[in-house]
């Protein structure tokens, strides 16, 4: 049977290519470190360094073993902090990021349902219409909406949303809108953080789909959501906004939903978390939680 010591001791020593760099990582002394190693390839039976004066290099088997060995050690790691969170609770801090409104809307609700399933666990959250850098800020879940342009993170797909071109009743008593072409004929309020807010693929009654795009620009840019709703509320012109956000305002018709029978492309929502070694099992517990809370208010 494979000593996880011993391989830990083996990642170590290639990770810093030396014994002398591994015991100092590892708080060892060289001879322990020499020893174990000596030890783990009289097990396999193979050698996996080549030792000489100046260096270390690793062998055929050693590369793979080596190989092998991190995901048994990153296996090992997460089996443990499994059964330590479903026995003792998870512990330390979540820290969960997202825009203003949609934190407001479904993310902290969410937070606040999870941390009552585990109350040790630490909550913050942080809110900015800015993607935060997750690393740097510490970060350890994301909750982005619309396409993702983060390559070197992981991704996880919560759900989608619609997005409605909206005005106020006031707007559209002096500008009514009737059809696709009116709609392009708008006073237009975009998002600036878009990268193309005024051009979208957009699907008609009959199942077609038509390039649109808006005539003349946008009268007003604005960089959240929350500023487009209140210039939309103003009566200031037309913004295509997030169903989430709009449809209560839609119910109490202080807005109006233009063109409903026309499809604007859904957004997707998705969890964003750093590329790390190791995933804590808090991360992926509350990203599980957060898409099942999801996908049960889409279906009620």
């Amino acid at each position: 049977m494979l000593n996880l010591q011993r391989l830990a001791m083996f990642v170590a020593v290639v990770e810093a290519g030396s014994f002398t760099g591994a015991a100092q990582s590892l708080g060892q002394t060289r001879a322990v470190v020499s020893v174990n190693l000596k030890q783990l390839e009289k097990e396999l039976g193979v050698a996996l360094l080549v030792r000489t004066t100046r260096q270390l290099a690793l062998t055929d088997a050693g590369e793979r073993f080596y190989a092998h060995s991190q995901q048994l050690l990153r296996a090992a790691e997460a089996a443990l902090e499994e059964v330590r969170g479903e026995h003792q609770g998870y512990q330390g801090t979540l820290h969960v990021a997202s825009t203003p409104e949609y934190g407001a809307h479904a993310v902290v609700p969410v937070l606040a349902a999870f941390a009552r399933h585990h109350p040790e666990l630490r909550i913050r959250h942080s809110s900015s219409s800015q993607h935060t850098d997750l690393v740097a800020a510490r970060v350890d879940v994301a909750i982005r909406l619309g396409n993702l342009r983060d390559s070197s993170h992981h991704a996880a797909r919560i759900g989608r949303f619609r997005i409605l071109p909206v005005a106020a009743k006031a707007y559209l008593a002096r500008h009514p809108v009737q059809d696709l072409a009116g709609l392009a004929q708008a006073h237009w309020i975009a998002h600036s953080r878009l990268a193309s807010p005024l051009n979208w693929p957009v699907k008609t009654p009959e199942g077609h789909t038509v390039a649109f795009d808006v005539a003349g620009g946008a009268a007003w840019l604005a960089d959240s959501a929350a500023a487009l709703l209140t210039f939309v509320l103003a009566g200031s012109g037309v913004a295509l906004l997030p169903d989430w956000l709009v449809q209560p305002l839609v119910r109490e018709q202080r807005l109006t939903v233009l063109l409903p029978d026309h499809r604007f492309p859904s957004q997707a929502i998705s969890a964003l978390y750093p590329n790390t070694r190791h995933i804590p099992e808090k991360v992926r517990a509350f990203i599980d939680f957060f898409k099942a809370r999801t996908q049960a208010e889409r279906e009620s």
